[in-house]
């Protein structure tokens, strides 16, 4: 019992000594009291209200978030969320290397365009999307002979997700593979391996970490969006209704409660995904340093 408290006393010593270390720049004490006032204003204690007036009462808030029409809306935006997600992860691992490995004209335009969805305001977004892939749009209308309807369906939404989502793909993967070794590509060709074999083998363990941390970033901006698919779901309820339409539908109707309710649920899954973002970069970057 000694030995542990002595150790532990020892623990907590070293840590206090680092803690106190001094440092090159001064005004560590000041700099890190601002820091948690300025967080505490600015994030904790809104958030901390928005639980407390949920908790209010939890017979209201259970039955608020498991009716069915909010169950549904969670299904859209979690499940077409996730579904826009992992398309992007495809197709913006083929952006990724494409910019990162090849030299051809305008390819800092294309590079460009891949942070528009960053710069472009989301409404516009929307009604853009919109104009085109309605019924009478430039592309709905080749597929409306066709009985296939994309705006203002399921469809529509996760078009809407791709557009807001890729960048967050080739952002976090782009960088890696920039900066991978290319003398272990080269020496599994030499040792007779396939380019498929070499990328399989050799490349993808490596884009790994910053391709699940694209997909959770992208995830979790897909289940907060709101401007860019407002426009193009049709929010018609059962059917494409999202959940940040829906809290904005019960502040309409001044039931401010069920609002609440709603937004901490959706608060709680943006919290989990925040998590696992900042445990796959200190895992990617663990990695980095073992390899």
């Amino acid at each position: 019992m000694i030995i542990g408290e002595l150790v532990l006393a020892s623990a907590l010593a070293v840590a206090f000594h680092k803690l106190k270390k001094p440092s090159i720049i001064p005004g560590f004490g000041f700099t890190l009291a601002f820091t948690l006032f300025y967080l505490a204003i600015i994030v904790l204690i809104p958030l901390s209200g928005l639980f407390f007036k949920a908790s209010s009462s939890w017979g209201e808030f259970w039955k608020v978030v498991t009716s069915d029409r909010v169950v549904h809306a969670y299904k859209i935006s979690f499940g077409l969320s996730f579904a826009a997600a992992l398309v992007n992860c495809f197709f913006g691992l083929i952006i990724a290397w494409i910019l990162a490995r090849y030299r051809f004209p305008f390819k800092k335009i294309i590079d460009a365009m891949v942070d528009l969805p960053f710069a472009l305001p989301t409404a516009v977004a929307g009604i853009a999307l919109t104009a085109l892939y309605a019924p009478q749009g430039w592309i709905g209308q080749y597929f409306a002979p066709y009985g296939i309807k994309i705006a203002f369906t399921p469809l529509g939404i996760i078009i809407a997700l791709l557009f807001v989502g890729l960048p967050f793909i080739v952002r976090t993967v782009e960088p890696i593979l920039q900066d991978a070794d290319r003398e272990l590509e080269e020496a599994a060709l030499s040792l007779g391996a396939t380019r498929w074999q070499t990328f399989w083998h050799v490349i993808f363990p490596s884009i790994v970490p910053a391709l699940l941390t694209g997909f959770a970033m992208a995830f979790a901006r897909g289940l907060g969006e709101y401007g860019s698919v407002i426009f193009i779901a049709g929010n018609i309820p059962g059917v494409s209704e999202i959940v940040p339409l829906f809290i904005v539908i019960k502040l309409e109707q001044y039931d401010y409660a069920g609002a609440t309710a709603i937004a901490c649920v959706m608060l709680v899954a943006s919290f989990i995904l925040l998590f696992l973002i900042n445990w796959l970069q200190h895992w990617a970057g663990n990695r980095r340093v073992e390899s």
